[in-house]
């Protein structure tokens, strides 16, 4: 009898474990809505405790110039490929609201970010939270909670200029008349304290450490650099890392290795053609200069998910110039080498640009992504197993 128990939880645990992590390759994809005419853009993803997904993205007559600008989600129930009608989740009116991020906490509490553009200018941002205790179910989920992320960080003139000082010798020669005048504006705004702490806007999701901490990235368009905000006390409140300044490096999305190292992954916005580095040895409350590594980005968003399994999964536009290639890689390594992309898009036109990616609980990889084509413009949602990625 006893043998019979071991042999039935054996068979068991066989067919659970390869039913949650599907080990054939596998892909499908499909749109969270019918292509639209307004603008449907910076979308981000959750699974839920019930296993449903929630995506969110902003939409409107334009971005930060457009007064109507609001945050919408959909959901996708488990197991189905049919995502709900599409509901407002959020909205200022008057007043333009931007990238969306989110994330649910250990408490299975739903966190949604995004900033909200004060004078139709990315450096009046300043971002917002909301939170749901229960988020599951229908339609917009039930805010508990709202605030806005007041951050004051350390002044970083004195280094910041320096590094802008070390960087000018290094940009290609002659300086074209805008972008003389907007190095000079920058060296200005640097000194300046309110510039110092508007304008920081959320693009990827937040990243919760081992220790508990919640990293949630930030980048500012005043001075094309990155920060974290630091939370811990399940984002309750939030304070300022110091700042991740290669002047050319936005939109951060961070992993943690074994070691606790953390490393951040950053659009390009400068001249180097490749996407940014950085790394920090401390929680995040400080970074080490911004570096490239070897994969190509045209001045797109990006992100990043470790799996289960500690292996790593970035996503990317992979082309020197547009958003008409979408790819992910994956990295054994933790980031030292990365596999030959995968796409999820390869078209002559279109662009498939600023993703998000998560793993679910059962293994499989979720990406969601703005897609602009002639007919119009939606999100797409794609799932995918680890195996497909490196599948011929």
């Amino acid at each position: 009898m006893k043998h019979l128990l071991q042999l039935t939880l054996t068979v068991f645990l066989f067919f659970e474990l390869n039913s949650a992590y599907p080990q054939e390759p596998h892909f499908s994809s499909e749109l969270v809505f019918p292509l639209r005419a307004e603008h449907n853009h910076a979308p981000s993803i959750v699974e839920l405790a019930d296993g449903s997904m929630l995506a969110s993205w902003y939409r409107g007559s334009g971005e930060r110039k457009a007064d109507d600008v609001s945050i919408y989600g959909a959901r996708l129930a488990k197991d189905t490929t049919d995502w709900s009608d599409d509901f407002m989740m959020t909205d200022t009116p008057g007043f333009p609201d931007g990238n969306t991020a989110m994330m649910v906490d250990s408490r299975g509490h739903l966190h949604l970010f995004w900033p909200l553009v004060l004078a139709n200018t990315w450096e009046s941002c300043v971002s917002q939270q909301l939170v749901s205790f229960n988020p599951s179910g229908i339609g917009c989920p039930k805010w508990d909670r709202k605030e806005s992320l007041w951050l004051k960080p350390e002044d970083f003139s004195g280094q910041a200029i320096t590094k802008l000082d070390a960087l000018l010798p290094t940009i290609p020669k002659p300086l074209p008349e805008n972008l003389q005048k907007h190095i000079t504006e920058v060296r200005e705004r640097l000194t300046d304290k309110l510039y110092q702490r508007l304008g920081w806007q959320t693009r990827c999701k937040p990243t919760v450490l081992d220790s508990g901490r919640i990293l949630l990235p930030l980048y500012s368009d005043t001075y094309s650099f990155s920060l974290m905000a630091i939370s811990d006390d399940h984002g309750l409140s939030w304070r300022a890392s110091k700042p991740l300044m290669g002047f050319g490096n936005i939109q951060p999305t961070v992993l943690q290795k074994k070691d606790g190292t953390l490393v951040a992954y950053m659009r390009e916005n400068g001249f180097t053609g490749k996407i940014r580095k950085a790394t920090s040895s401390d929680q995040g409350e400080s970074w080490s200069d911004v570096t490239s590594i070897e994969l190509v980005n045209p001045g797109s968003g990006l992100d990043a998910v470790k799996l289960s399994n500690g292996n790593w999964v970035l996503i990317y536009n992979d082309t020197p110039q547009g958003r008409n290639q979408l790819a992910v890689a994956l990295s054994r390594d933790e980031g030292s080498s990365w596999s030959s992309p995968k796409y999820l898009e390869k078209e002559k036109e279109g662009s498939f640009h600023y993703p998000a990616i998560i793993q679910g609980r059962d293994g499989r990889i979720h990406a969601i992504y703005s897609y602009f084509v002639l007919g119009g413009k939606s999100m797409k949602h794609a799932q995918f197993s680890e195996s497909w990625i490196e599948s011929p």
